[in-house]
């Protein structure tokens, strides 16, 4: 569906972008070129009247979004994941989208519910309330399995948003390509890459058995940790329109007033909110990204509880022990440390100077650590990184930006519980015991043993490699780079043997120890 066909849907973009006044405030966020500049104006200014007014109330960028629609509006709530690409002020304006539409209607629910589960809703739910939260996505309703009488909640797509977001996303695809035809230098933000990134945030989020899979993984990973509690998916009662959890009570974790009458202890509330947070991206890898207060309850016991599983991030092992040990760096301000682990990962290049990357996060790090205990913060140390890191050669990467942002929403929850809160002295514990586990002989003993596993699968194969490798090196003259790659096997084979038997004396001394 992409192609020319879509420049109707720009042609209406740009006019509402343009009579809202959030045409020049985009613009001036990228830091577009003047060919950008130009064949915007012209394809929005013409055509303003045809654009939509949106609330005069809100500010032009969020207003013009909000105008457009639920694509657009989770568009920008994608775009406030990436300062990157939008810049720290409009990423921060963006954060305040208020993703909430309009409900439709009950009947049209268990229309849905029927249509997925293949029997009646009233059938399946004794009761099925009208919707209790209404967003660009989908909707939930409270409500009771048959069955049990188990009270639920039963979130459910809109009608037509597949088709309606794929239209959309067409049009975005269009808006890319012609941005990186018209401004090459465009290309250093990956316009298409963007829009790529979006796509499969919402795709998986419009299939609801990924954020049930979400949800389910995510339990499994945090099952044993004290004072945090999940809704549990219900498998049998879920499909890709339809979710069902079971039922969190709580109170709002915005409602200060609400928590103190119930006698909870919001400092220590604050503090496991930061700790789960840090625990589930450095421990497992796997965070929930979408932790504002909205999606977040104190359950009668004092429990947290997290809701909503659209959007989870994901962080690969090497990727948490490099984070964790230069977290580690600054919490020690061992500047130099942090400079070389930037170096070993290879997130710098290596012709660049160790020394004057190692000042220049002194740099980042002083002004930090010279605040106010109270205003320190993690989420601006790893944005600050960032741009220090992107001007030593270091490329962008999505997950970690997720993770930055992510950060900056927990802190911003932690202290709206504990105004007082030391980020670094709660965050301590948590980045200390994950480089114990992590960084040291358990851990090389741990790899050692995943290498030996490995290499075991490939075991009943090795003796034909290696005879196969020594025939071709006892073969007359071939080209010096087809000789290469034979005994380079050979080799491999001999240091694996060598290997597994230092794993086998490491495990062995382990045990005795």
């Amino acid at each position: 569906m992409r192609g020319p066909h879509n420049i109707w849907r720009l042609i209406r973009t740009g006019a509402t972008f343009e009579r809202t006044g959030a045409m020049g405030v985009f613009l001036d966020a990228v830091d577009a070129p003047r060919p950008l500049r130009m064949a915007a104006r012209v394809l929005g200014w013409p055509f303003k009247w045809l654009g939509y007014e949106g609330d005069v109330t809100m500010p032009p960028a969020t207003r013009a979004l909000t105008a457009l629609g639920p694509a657009y509006i989770k568009f920008g709530q994608v775009l406030s994941t990436r300062p990157d690409v939008v810049g720290d002020a409009m990423a921060v304006q963006l954060r305040v989208l208020q993703d909430k539409l309009p409900p439709f209607s009950v009947a049209e629910a268990k229309a849905s519910v029927e249509m997925e589960l293949g029997e009646p809703a009233d059938k399946l739910f004794s009761t099925f309330s009208d919707p209790v939260a209404a967003a660009s996505i989908a909707q939930v309703h409270r409500a009771e399995i048959a069955e049990t009488g188990e009270t639920v909640a039963v979130k459910v797509l809109r009608p037509g948003i597949e088709r309606a977001f794929r239209k959309d996303i067409d049009a975005f695809y269009l808006a890319a390509t012609l941005i990186e035809w018209l401004s090459p230098a465009s290309r250093r933000l990956h316009p298409m890459d963007v829009i790529t990134h979006f796509e499969g945030v919402v795709m998986g989020e419009l299939d609801l058995r990924l954020e049930s899979a979400s949800a389910s993984e995510y339990a499994a990973n945090t099952a044993d940790d004290v004072g945090f509690t999940l809704p549990s998916v219900k498998w049998d009662l879920s499909g890709r329109r339809v979710m069902t959890l079971g039922w969190a009570d709580g109170v709002p974790m915005g409602d200060n007033d609400a928590i103190d009458a119930a006698g909870h202890d919001r400092i220590a509330i604050s503090e496991r909110v930061l700790q789960l947070f840090l625990k589930h991206a450095l421990r497992d890898g796997f965070f929930h990204a979408d932790m504002h207060q909205g999606n977040l309850k104190v359950a009668p016991n004092g429990d947290v509880i997290a809701l909503d599983f659209g959007i989870m991030g994901h962080i690969d092992e090497y990727t948490r022990r490099v984070y964790a040990e230069i977290l580690f760096g600054f919490i020690r301000r061992d500047y130099m440390r942090v400079a070389e682990v930037h170096f070993e990962a290879g997130y710098v290049p290596a012709d660049r100077d160790v020394d004057e990357f190692a000042r220049a996060l002194r740099a980042v790090g002083e002004p930090i650590f010279g605040m106010d205990a109270t205003r320190i913060s993690m989420g601006r140390l790893l944005s600050y990184l960032f741009e220090v890191t992107e001007r030593f050669g270091m490329e962008t990467r999505t997950e970690l930006i997720l993770l930055q942002r992510t950060m900056v929403v927990v802190e911003g929850v932690a202290r709206s519980l504990n105004p007082h809160m030391n980020i670094w002295k709660v965050a301590q514990p948590v980045v200390e015991d994950y480089i114990k586990t992590s960084i040291g002989p358990r851990a090389v003993a741990r790899d050692l043993g995943k290498t030996a596993m490995v290499m075991a699968r490939f075991g009943p194969r090795l003796p034909r490699l290696v005879e196969a490798a020594l025939i071709r090196q006892a073969q007359p003259s071939q080209p010096e780079a087809s000789r290469r790659w034979p005994g380079r096997l050979l080799w491999s084979g001999l240091g694996l043997a060598l290997g597994v038997g230092a794993t086998l004396l490491v495990a062995h001394f382990w045990h005795v120890g």
